[in-house]
């Protein structure tokens, strides 16, 4: 069962494959996708069950009779756990409790009595899609593994939803291709014995936010520390990131507990008012084991920056190429200190704050208590008080909301407070947005809006799981990226038991107008020292993404010199030039054009990657 290929080999980080039923004409198909470099795990019939790019560090296998399990990512669990597991496995869906226990981030892939099973994570960070390829149903973990051995085009109607700012669920969940079907986060896919037959079956729900913070913290402090510990138990040097803020300094703290060495990393901003370093250089002096790097400011590239040489992207577009070239900049730096992993604070946003549309309900609740932290947030976030009153006051479900958005995607964006207490944020489209792609988007949404269910009845917590996902979309490319680069990342805030532990706060306590972030606050105090806990704010990097738009003027200029997308006839190129003549337009500076980027530069790398693009 643990058979590999002998030309196996590839750096970490970069974990991906396809999965394949013990059948002949699986078999047959799995010809197909393999590759010089490819490694192989086998059924007990010799025939390919997994055929990807993995590491030795990346991957546990057992076997047992007719039941075989394999994890493939970041996880502490070793082979003989994994092999008691398998011996007493009757039935795949008892792999819901296993996967809903394994701290880490990882697939989980099952065999027994020739079904399989896969799944990922329910942060979204690692997917399962599934096609069927010549009769047979092949689960991957990449899209465009499939949909290059089909050889397909992207849908241009996908695309078109993909230039909506922003997508909202479940429409940014969805393959590029049609053929290709995208298993939602909470679930994971089971392909029957005959090698066709398939269905989704839910493996994780959230918890739901009833824990007292006293209660919460200390479960939270242990599933931060074990998610560190599952990336710094093996010693050796790894290297964070220390801006200062809550997050990356708690997860600095963590990893100082560790077997590891660290080092820190720190970029300063290049805005006079941005304190990232004094608060760094604060931690630092409770630290006195770690390294401290500090990056010359103006060495930082700045947001858009080599935007026309991305060959390195997935699946889908990403708007995370804005800041492609920010992101990996260090970590050759890092890895010649002989860091061989880098651990970052991303996601403590996402999990250690939520979101204020919890006080929709909790005005309904409680309402003496919700219109006290109300008035906190009008004056926090500036919001009228006609526009609380109204957002207040909005009963609609998700789906009537999801079908109203269709009408105004092209009306002024929503007031933050609309978007702060509903449903989130209501998609827009701009000027350079043809009618025909308005017309493919418009049609998505309301497609959409029929069958829709919100990820949570309570918008809060959907609005809390929808950013997660949306971010771990990013991540997800980002961490891909930084394999290739040479030093992979990780992101401790963003698997599946962290969050969950974040998530089970009661929201009057999660989100507050007084206290910034007071999960991790409450959690990390005793192991980050009081004076670091202090800081109630974070750098905003506004200064980089304003320069970034004028110095890189002319990358953007050439974006458009040649754009897939107006091929398509999905942008209007010239206006698209226009703008980019004049960066200071108004809105631009409002992060409007990102999707339209994202599209287009992934457009680009799949021409430059030789893959299949669609033709106009």
């Amino acid at each position: 069962m643990t058979e590999l290929h002998e030309s196996a080999g590839t750096g970490p980080g970069d974990a991906h494959f396809t999965v394949f039923t013990d059948r002949a004409d699986a078999a047959a198909v799995a010809r197909s996708f393999a590759r010089p470099g490819s490694r192989t795990l086998t059924h007990a019939s010799g025939r390919p069950w997994l055929i990807g790019r993995w590491h030795d560090d990346e991957v546990v296998t057992a076997n047992a009779g007719t039941a075989a399990l394999a994890v493939v990512g970041c996880c502490p669990v070793d082979a003989d756990e994994l092999r008691r597991r398998a011996a007493r496995l009757r039935d795949l869906a008892e792999l819901d409790a296993l996967a809903r226990t394994l701290p880490g981030s990882f697939h989980l892939v099952g065999a027994l009595d020739g079904q399989i099973r896969v799944q990922g994570t329910a942060s979204g960070l690692r997917l399962v899609f599934h096609a069927e390829i010549d009769g047979v149903r092949v689960a991957a973990t990449r899209a465009d593994t499939l949909a290059a051995t089909l050889g397909l085009d992207p849908d241009v109607e996908e695309l078109a939803v993909r230039l909506l700012w922003p997508a909202p669920y479940p429409l940014f969940e969805t393959s590029l291709w049609r053929a290709v079907t995208a298993v939602p986060p909470q679930d994971a896919l089971v392909v029957a014995a005959d090698g066709r037959t398939v269905r989704h079956t839910r493996w994780w729900t959230p918890p739901e936010p009833v824990r007292p913070l006293a209660e919460a913290a200390p479960l939270i402090r242990t599933a931060l520390q074990e998610a560190v510990d599952a990336r710094t138990r093996q010693g050796g040097v790894v290297s964070c990131d220390l801006s200062g803020g809550l997050d990356s300094t708690s997860v600095c703290f963590l990893a100082d507990r560790s077997p590891a060495r660290v080092v820190a990393s720190t970029w300063p901003g290049r805005d006079p008012a941005d304190t990232d370093l004094h608060w760094a250089e604060r931690a630092i002096g409770h630290l006195p084991e770690v390294e401290h790097v500090v990056w010359n400011a103006d060495d930082s590239p700045l947001v858009y920056e080599d935007l026309l040489d991305i060959g390195d992207l997935l699946d889908e577009p990403t708007i995370g190429v804005m800041d492609r070239s920010r992101v990996l900049h260090h970590l050759p730096g890092l890895a010649e200190r002989g860091s061989r992993l880098h651990l970052t604070g991303i996601g403590g946003d996402h999990v250690a704050w939520c979101s204020e549309a919890y006080y929709h309900r909790l005005l309904r609740t409680r309402p003496l208590f919700a219109l006290r932290q109300l008035r906190g947030f009008r004056a926090l976030w500036q919001w009228p008080l006609g526009g609380t009153v109204r957002a207040l006051s909005d009963s609609r479900p998700y789906r009537k909301w999801l079908a109203d958005s269709a009408d105004h995607l092209r009306c002024p964006s929503p007031p933050t407070v609309a978007t702060g207490l509903g449903w989130g944020m209501a998609p827009r489209l701009f000027d350079w947005v043809t009618p025909e792609a308005e017309r493919l988007a418009r049609r998505a949404l309301l497609d959409a809006a029929a069958t829709a269910s919100p990820l949570h009845p309570d918008r809060g917590l959907h609005s809390d799981l929808e950013q997660i996902r949306s971010c771990t979309r990013i991540i997800r490319q980002w961490d891909r990226m930084a394999a290739r680069v040479g030093l992979p990342m990780a992101s401790p805030f963003l698997d599946d038991r962290v969050i969950e532990a974040c998530l089970a706060v009661r929201p009057s306590e999660r989100v507050t107008p007084w206290r910034y972030k007071p999960v991790l606050g409450a959690a990390m105090r005793g192991i980050v020292p009081d004076a670091c806990l202090r800081r109630t704010n974070k750098a905003a990097a506004s200064m980089d993404a304003s320069n970034g738009l004028r110095e890189h003027r002319a990358d953007l200029l050439a974006l458009w010199e040649d754009s897939r997308l107006a091929a398509l006839g999905l942008v209007d190129g010239a206006e698209l030039r226009r703008l980019a003549r004049r960066p200071a337009s108004k809105g631009l500076s409002d992060a409007i054009l990102y999707s339209t980027i994202a599209a287009e530069v992934w457009l680009r790398g799949m021409a430059r990657g030789h893959a299949r693009v669609p033709q106009p």
